[in-house]
């Protein structure tokens, strides 16, 4: 797995969510895909996102708990790990420690 992407563009504005808990960037590729890349600070209640591509979601570093859509229950993904949530669905996510990712937009 590479560290680094080359020959992309950066949107320069952030993405800040929940009063900037979360905050990204958008890169898009010379292909036309696009991907973010963001930190999610240590939150004491999960945040809710909702996804209107599929979104493939990869740890970078951390590790946190995520709820996709009505699931009975979270599970735990750490660093190295990713998980999918479908387009135009939900998903919960928390962190007791800073958590780095990137999000694959699929769509």
């Amino acid at each position: 797995m590479s560290s680094q992407f080359d020959h992309v563009s950066v949107i320069k504005k952030s993405n800040v969510y929940f009063g900037g808990l979360c905050v990204s960037h958008t890169v898009q590729f010379e292909d036309g895909t696009k991907k973010t890349l963001g930190v999610i600070l240590p939150t004491n209640q999960p945040l809710r996102f909702e996804t209107h591509v599929p979104e493939r979601m990869e740890i970078i570093s951390g590790e946190c708990r995520v709820k996709i859509a009505d699931s009975a229950e979270d599970e735990l993904f750490r660093a190295g790990q990713s998980f999918y949530v479908p387009g135009n669905s939900t998903f919960t996510i928390e962190s007791d420690d800073v958590l780095d990712y990137v999000c694959h937009l699929e769509g």
